[in-house]
């Protein structure tokens, strides 16, 4: 059996309605995932605590799991979102 070098994961980060397709070692954190993935959407370094991962519309609560524990595969969807409502205005 042949082991996956990288997983290429697509996330949609909310902030700035963009999608990036990101190449991920399966054992890459969700967390260490999604600090890429804001810094690459937004082109800023924001505070990955003040967002949340959700994987199939269920929140990924224990962040610290392997990309490959979740189960995602190639071209896998993720969205990232914050944490909590803000206001609309």
């Amino acid at each position: 059996m042949t082991a996956v070098a990288s997983l290429r994961v697509r996330v949609t980060v909310t902030d700035v309605w963009d999608t990036v397709a990101l190449d991920v070692a399966p054992d890459t954190p969700v967390r260490a995932l999604k600090a890429r993935a804001l810094a690459e959407a937004t082109g800023r370094t924001l505070d990955p605590e003040a967002y949340v991962v959700k994987v199939g519309g269920a929140l990924v609560l224990d962040e610290q799991q392997t990309v490959a524990a979740l189960g995602l595969t190639d071209g896998s969807p993720l969205i990232v979102l914050p944490a909590r409502r803000r206001p609309v205005r």
